[in-house]
């Protein structure tokens, strides 16, 4: 018989067979992040799912996962999950892969930064590309660098203009350097998952959080919790996509290409985003009832001076190489 004279039931049922065989040849990766399903992490995960899907006609799909669902809640744990191949994808934030890279905390030195240009300058630089090596060795292949941001404290108890106001404040933390930085300024910090953080503020386990505007404090509602927001700047955070290098080194030289290619859009568009929703921050989460300070130079100063034990400190742990390295990009940025 020949193809034309196939009959038009014959031709739907080739169809159906070729469709589902592609179907079962295409391979779901598992992406699992830290935050919720509101979250510019979130729409970056997606975006990088979409545009792969896209880009590969079908044989990659992407499965995102939030609130650290896949390693039980645990966001310090899923980077150790995907270097030893028991996750295929993370986005998690630099400050939360410290106990896993403790060179990681560089990115997030107390007023190590004070605007984007100097941000871009290593997170898209050598710097960057200095502790991709460093997660490299730890089975996780960086594709690309994305942005939770600067990082701006919130309570309930009184606004903050001066480290003297942030005594006695019981505040949730992310991780290890931030217990230091707290500490220095006469908090009490307690290191908690994001997942428990909003029933904590709600029932006054804790009085205060930091977090950047647009990733966080915006997309996960935390202004319907708190009341004071003070835009100090202290830290910055950036997040990675990264995957298992078990599972990177299962593709061949062009798939390889692709996920970086696609990696680094989605997390461009995601950064886009992420500074986009910092930039009307401010204005909103002022409309949204909260009091919102914003330090003078001289007031930033006192708390760069009070949070300098911390920096030194984790200065001496991520190491004087990769410190000055990240410090030199910085002047040059300026």
């Amino acid at each position: 018989m020949t193809f034309a004279r196939l009959s038009g039931t014959t031709l739907a049922a080739a169809f159906a067979t070729a469709f589902s065989l592609g179907a079962a040849s295409a391979e779901t990766l598992r992406l699992s992040h830290n935050t919720g399903d509101t979250t510019t992490w979130h729409q970056g995960a997606e975006k990088f799912g979409e545009l792969l899907a896209e880009r590969t006609d079908g044989a990659l799909d992407v499965r995102v996962f939030p609130n650290a669902q896949l390693s039980g809640g645990d966001q310090m744990r899923q980077a150790e999950m995907v270097g030893r191949g028991a996750l295929d994808l993370v986005v998690t934030s630099a400050i939360n892969v410290t106990p896993l890279v403790p060179e990681m905390a560089v990115f997030s030195l107390p007023y190590l930064y004070s605007s984007y240009e100097q941000v871009d300058a290593t997170t898209q630089g050598a710097p960057g590309e200095m502790l991709s090596e460093i997660l490299l060795d730890k089975g996780i292949v960086v594709l690309a660098w994305g942005e939770n941001g600067f990082r701006e404290v919130t309570n309930n108890t009184r606004p903050i203009r001066s480290p003297e106001d942030m005594r006695g404040l019981n505040m949730r933390v992310a991780g290890p350097m931030y217990i230091d930085v707290m500490n220095a300024l006469g908090a009490n910090p307690q290191q908690m998952q994001w997942g428990e953080t909003m029933s904590a503020l709600q029932q006054g386990v804790v009085d205060g959080q930091e977090n950047p505007i647009g990733a966080v404090i915006i997309p996960q509602q935390v202004y319907e919790v708190q009341k004071y927001l003070t835009a100090w700047h202290y830290s910055y955070d950036p997040i990675f996509l990264g995957i298992s290098k078990e599972k990177w080194d299962s593709y061949d030289a062009d798939m390889q290409e692709i996920l970086r290619e696609t990696a680094h859009e989605a997390m461009a568009y995601q950064r886009e985003i992420t500074r986009e929703g910092t930039a009307q921050g401010i204005d909103f989460l002022r409309e949204q009832g909260m009091e919102v300070y914003e330090p003078t130079d001289e007031e930033l100063a006192a708390f760069r001076e009070a949070t300098q034990p911390a920096f030194d400190t984790w200065a001496e742990r991520v190491g004087e190489e990769i410190v000055s390295a990240f410090q030199d990009a910085i002047a040059a940025a300026n």
